[in-house]
Parts: C-alpha cells; structure tokens; sequence
C-alpha cells in the first residue's frame, strides 16, 4: 500500500485528489494539508511514502515545504503537482528535493502512474516542461565527465548513464544483466558519491556532464 499526503491551499483540489486517489486499491491518503507548516508536521506524524505537493500557498511554500521534509526524512518523496511552469520555480522545486513535478492538467492516468512511479525510485518530469530543464543543463558549459567519474567505477557509471535516461531500477538490471538488488547498491554508492538524495539530482549532475546520452 502507497501512503499518501496531499497539499494543497485550495480545498477543491485537495478534495480532488484525495477523491481519485480513493479509487485506487494500491494507495491510501493519510493526510490532507493546506500549506507548507501544516504539510511538514503531517509528515513527520503520517510518515507518508510520498506527498503531492503544491508549490505557491500562503506562510510557507512548498518549495520550502519540500527542503524542510527531505532534510529531516531523507527516504520521503515528494511529487509536486502544480499549475506554475516557470523555470524559478521547476529548477528551485527540484533543488529543494523534488523526485518530479507534474501540471494540474496533467492525465489521471498519468498522475498515477508517477505517484506509483516515484515510490519505485523513478524521477517524472510534465513533457511540457522537461524541455526547460534539458534547455537548461546543455545551456549550461558541459564539464568534462571525469570530474564527476573519476569516483565512479565504470560499472556505476554505466548506471548512471542509464538513470540520466529515465531507467527505472528493473529496466536497469535487465540492460546490463544484472540484479535488481544489485543495481540498488550501485545507485545508492552514486547517490553518496554524487552527494544528492534522489535521482532526479543525479541525473541532472549526468546530463550536465555529458552521460545523459
């Protein structure tokens, strides 16, 4: 069972979400919150697996909101869902620790898909705006791939090459011949290498770096 928080400052699409989110035998809404203080408290007591994040509400947004919940609960994902598209807010969304961000017109399906998705240790990124974040990383000089190799054993980063493509753990595993469990260790040595928290960090760190390819 997938437990799942749910901020937002509008009761209308809290009410929403939770509605859908009902239909689905595989996830449970623990919690609703209607702003960044209230969400941050509800995931400490909650103890969610991930929580569906708004980003621009009244005292403290969930930009903050985020930073604050993965500092103090590491292994807690959170998947904004959003109307706003601009580059502030995507790029600080995913510095803050955001393993994806969708638009609130985004499909059903597709909302449920990432949530599922994100809990597996997949990064979802809206195809309406993950071309802003690719603009961004090649507009940005492409530092050589050593500098950020050169602790990587050519196994993990092949690995990384892969996770930079959007593969999940599975797919991974299946590519290189390997096991699942021993593609999680390899990820989590990138992980602490790279110094980031979630995949969607280290694949930015790939991408900028000439492994997204």
């Amino acid at each position: 069972m997938i437990t799942v928080i749910i901020c937002d400052d509008q009761a209308i699409i809290r009410d929403g979400l939770e509605m859908l989110l009902k239909l689905e035998r595989d996830i449970e809404v623990v919690g609703l919150a209607q702003d960044g203080a209230e969400v941050v408290e509800l995931a400490t007591s909650g103890r969610p697996d991930l929580i569906l994040m708004d980003l621009k509400m009244p005292g403290i947004n969930g930009i903050e909101a985020t930073r604050r919940i993965r500092a103090q609960h590491p292994e807690m994902k959170v998947l904004v869902l959003t109307t706003y598209d601009d580059d502030e807010w995507l790029f600080d969304a995913i510095r803050a620790g955001a393993s994806g961000y969708l638009l609130k017109d985004t499909p059903r399906e597709k909302v449920l898909e990432a949530i599922r998705g994100t809990v597996r240790g997949q990064a979802f990124v809206d195809p309406a705006i993950a071309g802003k974040l690719l603009q961004q990383t090649a507009s940005q000089q492409a530092k050589p791939a050593t500098q950020i190799t050169e602790n990587l054993t050519s196994r993990e980063e092949e690995v990384l090459r892969l996770m930079a493509q959007g593969l999940s753990n599975n797919e991974i595993a299946a590519q290189l011949y390997l096991s699942e469990g021993t593609v999680r260790n390899h990820v989590s040595a990138i992980f602490a290498k790279l110094d980031v928290s979630d995949r969607t960090q280290a694949a930015i760190i790939a991408i900028r770096h000439g492994l997204g390819q």
